[in-house]
């Protein structure tokens, strides 16, 4: 198998100090074309479909690719991982951007610490890594609403991924901004990138036949001039294919196979073969096992994926951590979101360590390496810390008061439609409806993903997908009902992506008349949330607590931060705050146990631990250097 190789390229010194100019001239948006060095003033051809092979110039080229998404992980660790990635024998990196992330509010732009996208791709270049980017505007990637940020639903006629006037306008002035950092990193530019997709999957979703040439033309209007490719699953194949694009597959079973070498042929001819997602495991759902795939299996697919003369990336190589609140779900005969862990049974654990599958694919691809692989890095430390015993507290009614004014409407409204964040809505979090009663009886409507009613400040019962109607008890005069619904997560994958709206969706009815004069409370949980919520203003634990309710305790840690995980047994359902970052959620229902706490994110001496539980408080938190994933289930 000949295979471009990377000891090609210019001597170390001279590749850094391209990297330090490119670097300087991308961040201030300067016209640097005309200071390409000589030695790199041949790249006219780029990364090509010639026959049946890659070639990159003049040589064959295999791609031996690794998914790792740079928003999964904190910024310290990057190298780490990239050089993990290289030390496996793979010479790709393959990274999705979130339009969400990257354009929370509407022409409201953010590329700086951990989303700082040009950092990333220069630094997987610095190791020696080409760049294979998915720009979207969709992703699916398991994370919320694909990838599209909510603020695109706060328009009722909404049609997501198709060429509906408000969605192309979005997506032609985040590309605008998105591409302008982009462009400058192609390989014939003198940058890593070699190729970039066209959307994901659209021919799993299919919605407008007009779509897929609209996104590839933005692409190449804005400059993009590096290999052009889709990529689909099983389902979507047959009609995801586009005119003068790539077509590759996405599979994890080499029962699948097949559609490597008859599918492409008939639809693309003699063009080369490429797996563009070989699913190295699964993501994990609420209330579900923990999804685990064997690393012999891996190794055998792996291993007919490159004897069928395919190109490979491995979906995932790391996957990291769905921190915050930005994990997805899935909606087909039920609702499930999404785990906190993106553990996916990848090649690098979720805190970076080797699995067997890795010691097995780095003796894989190291033999077609041509020369000794680098070494594996050492592992980072983990550690087990003293329990954090949670000392203060603050009912959630109680921290209603610093909130500020809450926002007064006859009905109900939808997170994403409060006028709140300079008119962009609400993305992510809870949000609470308060209104008056005076008698009781049935409470009906629509609560997505997960409303618990309460009477004044009792619990008695939730709203979600499965329950539209509950009993509100025999009351006495004028009652406060509330109703906190949390969003769990809009649906990432599937054909109600234009559905995903959360809160209260519609009126809500007592007795079959609609409840009006609503006040309603954003409660969002970013850091400018609980800064509103100084020392002063929590009590000292009691012995009966009052649900939700946040508390606040400190981890001790001591001179070198180490990572660890949070157990949070005891605890029912809620999120974990450490010094302000948002670790996610945690759910007794499993399968997730644990909970990963970066070391980067810790510091010497106390660190603070907010605790936002909606049922039940555990007496602490402890911690242990092993993460717990659940009851394994493999693949099928």
């Amino acid at each position: 198998m000949t295979t471009w190789s990377l000891r090609r390229r210019p001597s170390r010194t001279l590749g850094l100090l391209l990297l330090v100019i490119l670097s300087f001239l991308v961040l201030r948006r300067l016209d640097w074309s005309t200071l390409i060095p000589p030695w790199l003033r041949h790249r006219q051809l780029g990364l090509q479909a010639k026959g049946q092979n890659f070639m990159l110039e003049d040589s064959t080229f295999w791609i031996f690719g690794g998914s790792i998404h740079y928003f999964r992980v904190p910024k310290e660790y990057w190298r780490d991982r990239l050089l993990k990635m290289r030390a496996c024998g793979l010479n790709t990196l393959t990274t999705y951007v979130p339009w969400n992330l990257h354009e929370p509010e509407r022409g409201k732009f953010n590329f700086s610490g951990n989303l700082d996208l040009e950092a990333f791709i220069l630094m997987a270049a610095e190791i020696g890594l080409w760049v294979i980017l998915r720009p979207g505007p969709y992703i699916c990637s398991e994370i919320d609403l694909g990838g599209l940020p909510s603020w695109l639903l706060q328009d009722p006629s909404m049609k997501l991924r198709t060429t509906y006037k408000g969605f192309t306008e979005a997506v032609d002035l985040y590309f605008d901004h998105l591409m302008s950092r982009v462009v400058p990193l192609q390989y014939k530019h003198g940058g890593p990138i070699i190729a970039v997709q066209v959307e994901n999957e659209y021919g799993s979703y299919n919605k407008d036949p007009a779509y897929m040439p609209y996104i590839k033309k933005a692409l190449e209007n804005r400059g993009i001039i590096e290999l052009l490719f889709t990529s689909d699953n099983k389902d979507g194949l047959m009609k995801g294919v586009v005119q003068g694009v790539l077509a590759t597959i996405n599979l994890q079973s080499q029962n699948e196979l097949q559609l490597l070498t008859t599918f492409l042929l008939s639809v693309q001819g003699i063009q080369p073969k490429m797996v563009t997602e070989y699913w190295t495991g699964w993501f994990d759902s609420w209330g579900g096992p923990h999804n685990i795939l064997d690393s012999s299996e891996v190794l055998e697919t792996v291993s007919a994926i490159i004897d069928a003369g395919s190109s490979i990336n491995l979906y995932m190589f790391h996957g990291g951590t769905n921190f915050g609140f930005i994990n997805g779900a899935m909606h087909f005969h039920e609702y499930k979101s999404d785990v906190t862990s993106y553990d996916y049974d990848a090649v690098l654990t979720e805190a970076g360590d080797y699995t067997a599958k890795y010691s097995k694919l780095r003796d894989f691809f190291g033999s077609f390496s041509g020369a000794p692989l680098p070494p594996p890095p050492e592992l980072l430390p983990k550690m087990s810390y003293e329990p954090v015993m949670p000392s203060f507290y603050l009912s959630l009614w109680d921290a209603l008061k610093y909130m500020g004014e809450p926002i007064k409407s006859e009905n109900p409204i939808n997170m994403e439609n409060l006028p709140v964040n300079d008119g962009n809505g609400q993305a992510f979090g809870y949000i609470l409806y308060e209104t008056t009663i005076t008698t009781s009886g049935i409470l009906s409507g629509v609560a997505y993903d997960r409303g618990q009613v309460f009477v004044n400040t009792v619990s008695v019962g939730f709203l979600d997908y499965k329950t539209t109607k509950i009993t509100i008890p025999l009351i006495q005069g004028y009652t406060v009902l509330r109703i906190l619904v949390e969003n769990r997560g809009r649906v990432n994958y599937g054909n109600n992506i234009d559905d995903q709206r959360k809160g209260l969706i519609g009126n809500l009815y007592l007795n079959n008349s609609p409840l009006k004069n609503f006040r309603i409370y954003s409660l969002d949980m970013k850091k400018n949330f609980f800064q509103r919520l100084d020392i002063n203003k929590w009590d000292t634990l009691p012995q009966t607590p009052t649900y939700p309710a946040f508390f606040l305790g400190g981890l001790s840690v001591g001179l070198s931060p180490l990572d660890t995980f949070l157990k949070m047994e005891g605890w029912e359902k809620g999120v974990v705050f450490i010094n302000g970052q948002n670790l996610g959620r945690y759910w007794n229902i499993g399968p997730q146990e644990t909970l990963y706490l970066p070391g980067v994110w810790l510091k010497k001496g106390i660190n603070q631990v907010i605790i936002f539980e909606e049922m039940t408080a555990g007496p602490v938190v402890q911690s242990t250097d092993t993460p717990h994933l659940g009851r394994n289930q493999y693949v099928h």
